[in-house]
């Protein structure tokens, strides 16, 4: 099994909506914020290359957007930097046999899209599986009016017509290796899904928007994004119980230095990461 993290277009956003509950004096000191107040994120995508399949963990926010509203979500990179990636790795997007949406908001399956052109939008991705949650599945396509917004119509359509969509409520589907997990998590979005995969060094889960980047691995830090923040640190919490028990890791999609650690917990019972060797994540 062979993991490369790649890239998937980057954002800069509000510091303080990243950090919902904590107070600017405490997460400047984790990133810095520009004059806008704005932090730099990533929307990091996770490929896995195992037995004679190609499985994508998400696509990043690409560049689906058209220029103003590029400005306005803080997006980076005018052109699509995850398939510029696959790209240097001498693939494209019909290489990759299944993607793994943790949920349908547009940073984290934006990059499902081509870039944008003026015309109408175009679904990518024409070999692949669409794995998703069925809770997140549904609630992107019935959105409550806080979250409206963080849903693509068009893209929802193209997926619903590509008849490729498998909606998942535990069981891991045939298209996947048969030693991957599955966690569910409400406290971002009802439903969202976080793949664990079994790796030499200890289980490795996709954190998705449970634990955006290393500073949110600190229990209380949630976002101002997050529907319910009181149940997302019950599940952050056992989660990296769990993990830490087993002498797991974390991908982190958001975090614009760290692409993945190990859980560890200090003296005084704190969590944090260190480095560890995971190949190719280290």
């Amino acid at each position: 099994m062979k993991l490369t993290p790649l890239n998937g277009n980057s954002q800069q956003l509000d510091g303080g909506a990243m950090f919902g509950n904590a107070p600017r004096a405490l997460w400047s000191r984790y990133l810095t914020p520009d004059a806008l107040n704005r932090i730099p994120l990533a929307c990091r995508c996770l490929l896995v290359e195992t037995a004679g399949r190609r499985i994508l963990l998400e696509t990043g926010i690409g560049a689906f957007f058209a220029p103003e509203l590029r400005e306005r979500y803080g997006v980076v990179e005018a052109g699509h930097v995850l398939l510029d990636e696959l790209a240097a790795l001498g693939l494209s997007d019909a290489d990759i046999d299944v993607v793994v949406i943790s949920h349908l908001h547009f940073d984290h399956a934006g990059g499902l899209l081509a870039a944008w052109d003026g015309g109408p939008a175009r679904l990518l991705f024409p070999n692949a599986n669409y794995v998703v949650g069925r809770e997140a599945w549904q609630r992107a396509l019935n959105p409550h009016p806080r979250d409206r917004a963080s849903f693509i119509p068009d893209m929802l359509t193209l997926l619903q017509a590509s008849g490729r969509v498998l909606e998942v409520d535990g069981k891991v589907p045939d298209c996947l290796p048969a030693n991957w997990r599955f966690h569910f998590s409400d406290g971002h979005t009802p439903g969202m899904l976080l793949t664990e995969i079994p790796t030499a060094e200890g289980p490795l889960v996709f954190a998705a928007d449970l634990i955006p980047g290393a500073p949110w691995v600190h229990v209380p830090i949630t976002m101002g994004y997050d529907r319910y923040p009181e149940l997302l640190i019950d599940e952050k919490q056992a989660l990296l119980e769990g993990l830490l028990a087993r002498e797991g890791g974390l991908f982190f999609t958001h975090d614009p230095h760290l692409a993945s650690a190990k859980v560890v917990r200090d003296g005084k019972g704190r969590f944090g990461v260190e480095k560890w060797n995971c190949p190719g994540l280290g």
